[in-house]
């Protein structure tokens, strides 16, 4: 699937000479718009910001480890959800490997990074539900 992002008049008349392209070698395409941002930088900090303090509290892993933790544990499954395609390319390629393998697969698969501002939000509360019973507060900025 190609993904298309028009945010200037210039990346817009590349998204439409891509789109005539595309039409002009398969005569089919399904298209699906999503108007507006997907998520804040501000929302995409916290969780960064949460990583590492999840791994100064929690020190039997890094940032990274429990970044790819958190992809795997709430973000996987809200978009396995809510994403058709997503799911049938997770089920396919990393749902087969072991709970390892998938956690070195969070490094580089692509999970929060197609969330919307909801689907972030819900994975931002879910962290912070897992993290409370291991004496882990996470807070959101004031």
């Amino acid at each position: 699937m190609t993904a298309l992002v028009a945010n200037s008049a210039e990346s817009l008349q590349s998204a439409i000479g891509e789109l005539r392209d595309l039409w002009n070698q398969h005569k089919f395409l399904r298209i699906s718009i999503k108007a507006g941002k997907d998520r804040s930088i501000p929302q995409n900090a916290i969780t960064h910001v949460w990583y590492e303090q999840i791994a100064r509290e929690l020190r039997e892993d890094n940032a990274l480890g429990w970044k790819c933790y958190c992809k795997l544990h709430h973000g996987v499954p809200i978009l396995r959800t809510e994403d058709d395609e997503f799911r049938g390319t997770y089920d396919a390629v990393i749902k087969p490997l072991s709970y390892e393998q998938k956690l070195i697969a969070m490094r580089c698969w692509p999970v929060t990074s197609l969330m919307t501002k909801e689907q972030l939000s819900k994975y931002a509360e879910a962290i912070q539900a897992d993290f409370v019973p291991r004496g882990v507060r996470l807070e959101f900025p004031a």
